[in-house]
């Protein structure tokens, strides 16, 4: 099972702080329209859910690259704590809950991932690839913390298990 740091989660939390800032349309507009300012944030949710798919017990290439960058952002962040502000880095607790993902629900990650590289691909050309492939290492290095971003993989994954269940249970 895969692990985070503070320095990874500070990583994490910090993708999320910029994506909302860069997201907030104010107050007043998002009161006069929030169905359209809501759904901007649609992209970036639904990436940050496919990434915290990929850190429940994926093995292979994707699991691999999923370890890759959680390893990274848990380096990058550990030392951004210790030269930035002078704090040690450590390991975080995991959640108390961990939810792997079935055979089937492993291969609806796998159709995720052949959705989710499309995705970048066509948004590429829009120039909008960013918001999914931060999204998507947002949901890394938050789905395997115990806190309240934790707590969201399970759902997920149960919810990946159970369509995949039904989905290769009924073919």
């Amino acid at each position: 099972m895969n692990y985070v740091t503070y320095g990874g989660v500070t990583v994490g939390l910090c993708i999320l702080g910029y994506e909302v800032v860069t997201w907030w349309p104010g107050r007043k507009q998002l009161m006069k329209d929030p169905l359209k300012h809501v759904s901007r944030l649609l992209p970036f949710l639904l990436s940050w859910c496919y990434g915290c798919l990929t850190t429940l017990g994926v093995a292979g290439l994707i699991g691999t690259a999923s370890s890759a960058v959680l390893g990274l952002s848990n380096w990058l962040g550990d030392a951004a704590l210790v030269w930035g502000v002078g704090e040690q880095g450590g390991q975080l607790a995991a959640r108390p809950t961990f939810v792997p993902l079935s055979g089937p629900g492993a291969c609806l990650v796998l159709i995720l991932t052949a959705v989710f590289i499309a995705a970048v691909k066509k948004a590429s050309n829009s120039g909008n690839a960013g918001v999914l492939k931060r999204g998507a290492w947002c949901g890394i290095t938050l789905g395997t913390s115990a806190g309240v971003a934790g707590f969201a993989a399970v759902p997920l994954a149960t919810t990946s298990n159970w369509l995949g269940d039904n989905t290769y249970g009924r073919l």
